[in-house]
């Protein structure tokens, strides 16, 4: 059974009863392509902040608000509002370093010993990361589980002091300065929100209410920018990751015609023809959004990340061999991929046949143990099983689903159906009764 599932579960609980009514979920975007260029624009900050950016990973959450925030040491969340405001990679850079900063400074883990139980403190980061909601009809996102966004639990959970936010100001820039990244970036982040303190509270950003922000803070800000002059030879590559990160995910979240408008401004040929790609296939012109790939993989041969996108098209439009073999391609070239290992296996599931579902049930066997966020290989996974007439795996994979998003019932129900199902003491048996004594906690 995966570590964090009895945690998870007594999280929802706890949630549930300190969550306003009304919650604004934004879904965790997962698309491998956006996340590698999130990746490699942070791997020189984390490295800095002495943190492995093989363990911290970044994630986008489809929120049109401003924000970014850290729960854990293992994962730093941006709001896909915040990605598409800003302009350069250093800007990005610099919220990144930021909240880099949170976590090495150990601010999480003196908010945690502040509280009165530490594991309600933990449950809760869980339950606000984990939260229900898995994507649907979204193009966009590879898959997904939704992230909890409450303003006012938000605010107590998220909210910083301001000697937390001065701490990270200056670790944050002493970061980037390391990193060789334009320190000017966090000015810059900064002043888009210069004078939020004046505005009612129900109109301020999410970042400006849960990161106090003040005039002497902007003022520091400019001084330690200014302390660490300019940098002698910033790395060319971030602007490409950041343009390509940025271009695919308002390709995804705004409407063709925009990006159409706009595709020319990206410097770099294989992102406008991506970028025209995914404009293409939203609206249902698969042929010429194969072309547009033709374009960006000729600029670009040999990108796995590529081939995952042909495949997704292929895949959306029905297209399941040619999609299976795309996938398989990709995996090949990027094999621990989790995120393409799932869309292979979705692309053999929708093939069929046995070999096939058993090849896809043990790809996300293993993309499941190692990326428990991604919801939409679970639920294959449980298809996957059910077509081969294995039921009573079928019924403990969706157990764990059903726990996952808090559903403790239907989990409770599924568990104990697939523990009278499963050989007693089986691996199977096994997780399923850890859902089960998760639900009965």
């Amino acid at each position: 059974m995966r570590p964090f599932l009895r945690l998870f579960i007594f999280a929802v609980a706890l949630a549930a009863t300190l969550l306003p009514r009304t919650v604004a979920a934004g879904s965790l975007v997962r698309d491998p392509d956006i996340e590698h260029a999130l990746t490699q624009l942070a791997a020189p900050v984390l490295r800095a902040a002495g943190l492995s950016p093989s363990r911290v990973g970044i994630y986008v959450v489809q929120d049109n608000q401003m924000n970014a925030f850290v729960l854990d040491r293992e994962a730093i969340y941006i709001h896909s509002g915040m990605i598409l405001r800003l302009t350069k990679a250093s800007e990005l850079q610099a919220v990144i370093a930021h909240e880099a900063a949170h976590i090495a400074n150990g601010h999480l883990t003196r908010r945690y010993a502040n509280r009165q139980s530490a594991r309600n403190a933990m449950a809760l980061g869980a339950a606000l990361s984990v939260a229900a909601g898995a994507l649907s009809g979204n193009a966009g996102a590879a898959g997904g589980i939704a992230v909890g966004v409450a303003s006012s639990a938000q605010r107590v959970f998220f909210g910083h002091s301001r000697a937390e936010e001065s701490a990270a100001d200056q670790s944050g820039i002493r970061y980037m300065a390391a990193a060789g990244v334009d320190t000017a970036g966090a000015v810059s982040v900064m002043e888009l929100f210069a004078g939020q303190e004046a505005l009612p509270t129900n109109r301020q950003d999410i970042y400006a209410q849960s990161h106090p922000l003040s005039r002497d803070r902007l003022r520091q800000i400019k001084a330690l920018a200014v302390s660490y002059g300019k940098v002698a030879k910033p790395d060319p590559n971030a602007d490409y990751w950041f343009d390509r990160a940025k271009g695919k995910l308002s390709a995804f979240i705004r409407n063709p015609k925009w990006t159409f408008q706009r595709m020319k401004e990206s410097p770099y040929p294989d992102v406008r023809a991506m970028r025209e790609a995914v404009a293409l296939h939203r609206r249902n012109q698969t042929a010429k959004a194969l072309a547009a790939m033709d374009r960006a993989q000729s600029a670009r041969p040999g990108d796995p990340l590529y081939d995952e996108l042909r495949a997704q098209i292929l895949m959306e439009s029905r297209n399941w061999a040619a999609a299976s073999q795309t996938y398989g391609r990709a995996l090949n070239r990027a094999p621990q991929n989790t995120l393409i290992m799932a869309g292979y296996a979705r692309s053999l599931i929708a093939l069929g046949g046995q070999q096939r579902l058993k090849q896809a049930v043990s790809l996300l066997e293993t993309s499941t143990a190692r990326d428990w966020r991604n919801d939409l290989a679970l639920r294959d996974l449980g298809q996957a099983y059910a077509q081969l007439g294995q039921t009573g795996m079928a019924n403990m994979v969706t157990a764990e689903r059903h726990a996952m998003h808090g559903r403790q019932k239907e989990a409770k129900i599924l568990a104990q159906r697939a523990a009278d199902l499963l050989p007693r003491g089986s691996p199977g048996w096994r997780r399923a009764q850890d859902v089960l004594n998760a639900v009965d906690d």
